[in-house]
């Protein structure tokens, strides 16, 4: 019998509980002073760790000192900074005609909207939850590769596209759980439960997952 959505909203409260119990400091792993460099990074992480976008961006931002700075400036000379990044050449062009983008569409303030957000170059909703959640305090949750697969392996969906998933996450808790529950859910899939070898068997969430029961037989 199909679980119904009563039941599921209830299973995924008692997850976003053990959650909280499991990682009670989980939040954004990025490194940023502001909205711009929030989006910035943000931009940069795609296929990319956290760790190595925070190792480059210092340097970028010293650099290029705010949204004019990077307005102002050709993809050619962004490139250098972030070779050691996936994607650097696609990324040097989009932070660019984005930046461009927020300087003479939106008077150089950074969108706080999801909507707004995802008309700028290269961004996606991933990225724009990410900023409107991490760098304007508003709910958003975060489709990355870790979120897709976690909630999956927990039977909160059977969808694909990161988009429909972050839809049928949303429906299953109040906007204001949205935030710490990405955060939370990323932490878990780096940790523990890896795409490869998850560690069933010692996972906090085992009792509420129906892949975890299976594997750890």
């Amino acid at each position: 019998m199909a679980e119904s959505l009563r039941a599921l909203k209830a299973r995924t409260a008692r997850i976003d509980k053990r959650l909280a119990s499991a990682y009670p400091d989980a939040g954004c792993a990025l490194d940023f002073m502001d909205p711009w460099e929030c989006l910035v990074s943000t931009i940069l992480s795609a296929q990319s760790t956290d760790k190595k976008v925070n190792e480059t961006t210092p340097a970028l931002f010293k650099c290029f000192p705010g949204v004019d700075a990077f307005a102002e400036a050709e993809p050619s000379g962004v490139e250098p900074f972030i070779k050691v990044l996936g994607l650097f050449r696609a990324k040097s062009k989009n932070i660019v005609l984005t930046a461009r983008a927020v300087r003479d569409e939106h008077g150089g303030k950074v969108p706080d909207t999801i909507e707004e957000l995802v008309e700028l170059p290269g961004v996606g909703r991933k990225t724009a939850n990410c900023v409107v959640l991490n760098a304007y305090g508003k709910p958003g949750i975060m489709c990355d590769t870790h979120m897709c697969r976690v909630t999956g392996r927990l039977g909160l969906h059977d969808l694909e596209d990161p988009v429909k998933i972050e839809f049928a996450i949303a429906r299953l808790l109040p906007p204001e759980r949205w935030g710490d529950f990405s955060h939370r859910i990323i932490v878990h899939g780096r940790e523990c439960c890896h795409a490869r070898k998850p560690e069933c068997p010692h996972c906090p969430l085992l009792r509420s997952c129906p892949f975890g029961k299976e594997a750890a037989g």
